[in-house]
């Protein structure tokens, strides 16, 4: 058994939305397959994969580094002991190969997406979901009867207006949501605190309503905003200052009795060691919101989850960032705290298929093999132009 064929393209972000920093209007995300040699109903089983939303397509790193790495291993170099699937830790061990430590960014999302796909091939050759594989193979249950979810959204558009973002919120109600998350940070603070109030009426209570400042604050400005938000009593109060600024974080945490949430943008276990040492977060009470597809895939992930529970956090603080499939699968077989969904925005790859059930705060997987990328109907065309 062995990978015939490793194939990539850039998939642009449709919509024209913004946090307090970054308009997505030019993003785009790298989309991988990995074909085989094993042939089903007469076509190669090919394992799918993308890095995330949020950052930018890896092609030239995947192109000129990983993937030639990735073709001239040896067949059996990457495959586990029993020789009947491949070995995610190898694959990515293989794409690795040169590169000095630190310096992340780019680097891990474009090994990601690779890593990603070996466990959506894996599942497929199982002929099972990939949270099945995923929980096998780390020897949990997983939590087949879905995980805790919010509908995240409330971005800045050009027409914004505390109208809209209510209508956003009910929308995503009437598909069976009912927590969320909204941008803060973009805007002044009284017309965010202004855009908050309108939101809540929509969530009924602070704690189904999370606010997320995208990395944007200084001390002084996260000072005030968590000063003007506290009598909200919100689910949490996310990113608050750069993601490397542990010590912000540390002091926004002292003064701040809700929760904080940080972690999307932190892309090695080195990097969580730090947040844990020195950004304050609070046992039993702070989320923490790395995303494989960010941070060299799934093997670096759980990772991450060990080196939480090893200093006295529960896995149920962690909530991948992302808002897809592939991290439902990984929330699930992980028996994580929950995950995010983008049902408005970040399409083809945000949100989730019909077939999901949603509802009742929890979301379920459906029966496709791997990830179910394949029932994600606006992406359906891309995976096509992988297979030609």
């Amino acid at each position: 058994m062995r990978i015939t064929a490793i194939k990539e393209v850039s998939v642009p972000l449709e919509g024209n939305v913004a946090n307090a920093l970054v308009s997505f209007a030019e993003h785009d995300v790298s989309l991988v397959a990995l074909e085989t040699d094993v042939i089903r109903n007469g076509r190669p089983v090919t394992g799918y994969a993308f890095d995330s939303i949020g950052r930018y397509a890896q092609g030239g790193i995947l192109r000129d580094r990983m993937i030639p790495r990735l073709k001239a291993a040896s067949a059996e170099s990457l495959l586990d002991a029993s020789g009947e699937r491949f070995d995610a830790a190898k694959v990515l061990q293989t794409v690795l190969r040169n590169e000095k430590p630190g310096g992340h960014g780019d680097r891990a999302a474009a090994a990601g997406a690779i890593e990603l796909a070996v466990w959506d091939l894996n599942a497929k050759l199982a002929d099972e979901p990939a949270h099945i594989t995923i929980a096998r193979h780390f020897g949990r249950q997983g939590k087949r009867e879905g995980v805790n979810v919010y509908a995240a959204g409330g971005y800045y558009y050009p027409d914004e207006s505390t109208q809209r973002l209510a209508d956003e919120f009910r929308g995503y109600r009437e598909l069976g949501f009912d927590a969320f998350k909204m941008k803060i940070g973009g805007a002044t603070l009284a017309q965010d605190i202004a855009r908050i109030e309108a939101a809540l009426k929509v969530a009924g209570e602070g704690q189904r309503l999370a606010v997320d400042a995208n990395g944007r604050f200084d001390l002084d400005t996260a000072l005030a905003y968590a000063k003007a938000i506290a009598p909200y009593d919100l689910r949490w109060y996310e990113e608050i200052g750069d993601p490397l600024d542990y010590d912000l974080n540390r002091q926004v945490a002292e003064v701040y009795e809700g929760r904080i949430a940080t972690g999307e943008n932190l892309f090695s276990v080195p990097d969580v060691l730090n947040l844990i040492r020195f950004g304050g977060m609070r046992k039993g009470q702070d989320i923490f919101q790395m995303d494989a597809g960010l941070a060299y895939g799934l093997t670096e992930y759980a990772r991450m989850i060990d080196a939480m529970e090893r200093h006295g956090f529960d896995r149920a603080q962690a909530f991948p960032h992302g808002g897809h499939l592939i991290n439902l699968h990984i929330a699930v077989g992980l028996e994580l705290g929950g995950c995010e969904a983008y049902p408005g925005v970040f399409q083809p790859f945000g949100g989730y298929p019909p077939g999901c059930g949603v509802g009742g705060g929890l979301v379920r997987p459906t029966e496709a093999a791997g990830f179910g990328l394949e029932e994600k109907e606006a992406l359906r065309p891309w995976l096509a132009r992988l297979n030609h």
